[in-house]
């Protein structure tokens, strides 16, 4: 589904100052239906990875391509933005209608889907996120994970095979991001491919694949269990890992038996009962 290839990127620098890669020589794949979460300390290259794969950015050397479509084929842009949704951080930057209906349907729309299929697209978006109830809302009235379930019903509505998610929970309380979470944990059971841009350790650990970055760089790579035992290197990034795996690792520095890559209580428990 996502294939990236020796990518390279910088932003522009002013004055003398010399460039700085924000993407170095990045080289990954993504399967299809794969949930994966990409973590990395501020500046590691995150936000920037997801604009790329979007085609928002593109890339100085090397390619970027989603279902076999190059991001550098100007021709093949709106089909890969429209295969590959972005959700960004804060939802307010993403509404642009005053209903909420309105705003689901603004993408596809224009996109030119007909008006029986918009209908139809648009309480279905809005049925997966739980928000049917609300299509006649005015988003600004509405909480923040409400108003974050809304933009990505908005994205749903245009029917990509992959949606990434840049640091969706950021700006929300506990509750909104439980929200939001429990929505995308449906759609990857839905078969989607999701990118979840995220600082929630909690979060990271219901992916598939964890990719942790540093400087535009790869570092880590595997499954959430087996990177979250990597705890110095995470910390040396800083980076958290689960309070359970942080745990599990001091004991067994101290001493006790037990296996580290723990990702819950229970698991934790059982190990010391082993021990």
């Amino acid at each position: 589904m996502i294939k990236l290839t020796d990518v390279v990127f910088s932003y522009p620098r002013t004055g003398d100052e010399p460039s700085k890669k924000t993407i170095d020589h990045l080289t990954f794949e993504v399967k299809q239906g794969e949930f994966v979460a990409i973590l990395g300390h501020n500046g590691s290259g995150k936000s920037t990875l997801a604009k790329l794969l979007n085609g928002l950015l593109l890339p100085e050397s090397g390619e970027v391509a989603i279902e076999g479509m190059t991001t550098s084929n100007e021709e093949d842009l709106w089909k890969i933005r429209s295969k590959a949704g972005l959700v960004f951080q804060n939802p307010d930057n993403q509404i642009v209608a005053t209903i909420v209906e309105e705003d689901v349907a603004f993408g596809p729309e224009n996109l030119g889907v007909p008006k029986e299929e918009l209908r139809k697209r648009v309480d279905q978006a809005l049925e997966t996120v739980d928000m049917l109830d609300y299509k006649d809302h005015a988003p600004h009235l509405l909480s923040g994970g409400q108003k974050q379930r809304v933009a990505i019903a908005g994205i749903l509505a245009m029917e990509p095979d992959i949606i990434i998610f840049d640091e969706p929970t950021a700006m929300l309380d506990p509750r909104g991001r439980k929200e939001v979470i429990e929505t995308i944990q449906k759609l990857h059971k839905q078969k989607k491919t999701i990118l979840l841009i995220t600082h929630f350790m909690n979060e990271a650990a219901l992916a598939d694949r964890l990719i942790v970055m540093e400087k535009g760089k790869i570092i880590l790579d595997g499954q959430p269990r087996e990177v979250f035992s990597h705890v110095e290197e995470m910390k040396r990034i800083g980076l958290d890992v689960p309070q359970v795996t942080e745990l599990a690792h001091n004991l067994k520095k101290e001493g006790v038996d037990i296996d580290d890559k723990v990702l819950t209580v229970k698991e934790l428990v059982d190990q010391i009962c082993l021990s």
